[in-house]
């Protein structure tokens, strides 16, 4: 049975939560793949679409790191439609904003976990004639339960097999606006 997504509930999870990554840790990442992503695209006039909602703060937090000229689109494809657990089949919410036929395509998203919503995002951009698509994320969960064949360019954090919230990632849809990597307590 679920627990009820309440205030009380919310806040016990925040004050019981360990933190994995301090904002700070958080920043630094953020330097070091803007200084990637930079080399690698900063001549390619790329098209740059974050992976809502959960993108939204790390594709913030990078567009201002990025000095080169890029367009940035929207999207908006699920697998967790606030489950703690993805479903099997991703939902598109929205549909990739700017044509891309042709296009270096980054993808930016909160998390590398599993990896079938960015494998199908990444299928989705090659399919609307991407010329090359690339993946930017801030946290990859080190484990061994990935999704065959599917790999990102550009990893900010490694963190442990644990559930985590903050800084774009959700505790059943809340706490994404939290100033850091927390797990919550006993997962």
């Amino acid at each position: 049975m679920t627990t009820p997504v309440t205030r009380e509930h919310l806040e016990t999870i925040m004050n019981e939560a360990d933190l994995l990554r301090s904002q700070e840790e958080i920043e630094v990442a953020l330097d070091q793949l803007a200084d990637a992503i930079t080399a690698r695209l900063g001549d390619s006039m790329p098209v740059i679409y974050g992976i809502m909602n959960g993108g939204m703060v790390t594709t913030g937090q990078l567009l201002t790191r990025l000095h080169f000229p890029l367009e940035q689109g929207y999207m908006h494809a699920t697998r967790y439609r606030g489950e703690t657990k993805g479903q099997s089949d991703l939902q598109w919410q929205a549909p990739p904003s700017i044509p891309m036929d042709g296009r270096t395509v980054l993808i930016i998203d909160d998390i590398f976990d599993e990896g079938y919503t960015i494998a199908e995002v990444i299928r989705a951009c090659h399919a609307q004639g991407a010329k090359e698509v690339l993946t930017a994320v801030l946290v990859n969960k080190v484990h061994d339960r990935k999704c065959p064949d599917t790999k990102v360019d550009f990893i900010g954090l490694d963190i442990a097999d644990r559930f985590v919230f903050g800084y774009g990632l959700d505790y059943r849809g809340y706490w994404r606006n939290a100033p850091g990597i927390f797990a919550v307590k006993g997962m």
